[in-house]
């Protein structure tokens, strides 16, 4: 038997509400299939299984909320017969605001009762829809059924749920004075709760991490002169947004410099074989999310083009999985569209690495003896002492240059 857990989806995480199952009692799941969403403070999330078998039971009813570790399921493999599972933790009121953790004992062999399964919600099945939509018509009194999607498959998205709010009968005047509207009420809490959990993961983040910071400014005008040249080829759709290549460079220099890429664990060093690289992105309601481009070490230049497309839209129409939430192992932060020159970010925990890149700016730049005007990009590193020293992440550096000179070779 197998316990499908609430997953920890951040280091900010304490708690999360089951907000859907994807599957029912009897159903078979493979590694990697999608078979609940649970909501956080962030964002509604897709949550996959990490084991082959068959659901055995439900324990946790949709729209209840529990700490991070509570069993939601049992799976078990096919050749194992069934058997009694824990008893479903007590249920708690739906809300969104952070709660602290919990802990609950263990209840006895002899006490432990066989509960019935939990069925998922009814209509769940046959409407197709977002995470983040699901939320949005339910904190708007909206009956999914009754609305039109223009998402992939005719899915409703969250861009429907707005537009079907906008269209619904407007209160009376008496009423609308006594109270905010309800949604605008909901995006300040959500705001509000999304701001305490990244204060609650930056601040453990410089308590815990040894910080260190370097930067460098990058010649960028190879990068630039061939990002012309091969947006030229491509149909408008295609072209290469500026940042790929910049992620694609990291993703090599980690190659040069892996101590870099992993996680600082139970008081020591872990590091990663896979590239996971966190993107931070900004939300439309407010906030920051940094999901994960999975395997980019794996992934040509096209590819982290499309991925990096689809991470966003889906990031901001709420149809993340748990693994881009939880998989990182290097986050990238890029504020140079935004104006800014430099950044000097704050280590997302468990990794030990944040790289940061601002705007490119026309400079003075000597070269070969000779002066002239070039577009200089400042890249900075924030790592953990922990882990590297400044002299590894001086060697970083020095490669992620490097491979910006080179840009026919990303």
């Amino acid at each position: 038997m197998a316990e499908f857990r609430m997953p920890s989806l951040g280091s900010d995480m304490q708690s999360g509400t089951l907000l859907e199952w994807r599957v029912k009692p009897g159903d078979r799941v493979k590694r990697r299939d999608i078979i609940a969403v649970v909501d956080t403070d962030k964002a509604a999330i897709e949550i996959e299984v990490y084991e082959d078998g068959i659901v055995e039971k439900l324990l946790v009813e949709p729209g209840q909320k529990v700490a991070v570790g509570t069993v939601l399921a049992i799976i078990r493999t096919e050749a194992e017969p069934t058997a009694a599972s824990p008893e479903p933790p007590p249920q708690e009121k739906p809300v969104h605001a952070p709660v602290g953790k919990s802990e609950r004992p263990t209840p006895a062999a002899d006490e432990r009762k066989i509960t019935p399964p939990i069925s998922s919600a009814p209509g769940i099945e046959r409407v197709k829809a977002s995470p983040y939509a699901r939320r949005l018509a339910a904190e708007r009194g909206l009956d999914l059924a009754g609305l039109e999607g223009t998402g992939p498959d005719g899915a409703i998205c969250a861009a429907d749920v707005e537009r079907a709010s906008a269209r619904a009968p407007t209160p009376p005047a008496g009423d609308r004075s006594a109270a905010p509207p309800a949604e605008k009420r909901v995006a300040k809490d959500y705001t509000a709760a999304m701001r305490r959990a990244i204060a609650n993961a930056m601040a453990r983040s410089k308590r815990e991490i040894p910080h260190y910071y370097l930067q460098t400014r990058i010649d960028m005008q190879r990068t630039l002169d061939w990002l012309t040249a091969e947006n030229l080829k491509r149909p408008i759709k295609e072209r290469i947004l500026p940042v790929v290549p910049l992620i694609r460079a990291v993703v090599l220099a980690l190659g040069d410099v892996p101590e870099l890429n992993g996680h600082w664990i139970d008081g020591r060093h872990q590091v990663s074989e896979a590239i996971h690289v966190g993107f931070v992105i900004a939300l439309r309601q407010g906030g920051i999310i940094a999901p994960a481009i999975l395997d980019a070490d794996d992934k040509s230049l096209d590819e982290l083009i499309a991925g990096l497309r689809d991470l966003i839209e889906r990031t901001r129409s709420g149809g993340l999985r748990s693994s881009e939430m939880t998989d990182a192992t290097i986050t990238i932060t890029n504020l140079g569209d935004l104006g800014v020159e430099t950044v000097f970010g704050v280590i997302y925990p468990p990794q030990v690495a944040l790289v940061g890149f601002g705007k490119t700016t026309a400079q003075p730049w000597a070269e070969n003896g000779m002066v002239g005007v070039r577009p200089i990009l400042s890249a900075t590193l924030s790592a953990d002492h922990r882990a590297t020293d400044g002299h590894r992440g001086a060697q970083f550096l020095d490669a992620l240059n490097h491979y910006l000179q080179e840009p026919a070779k990303l």
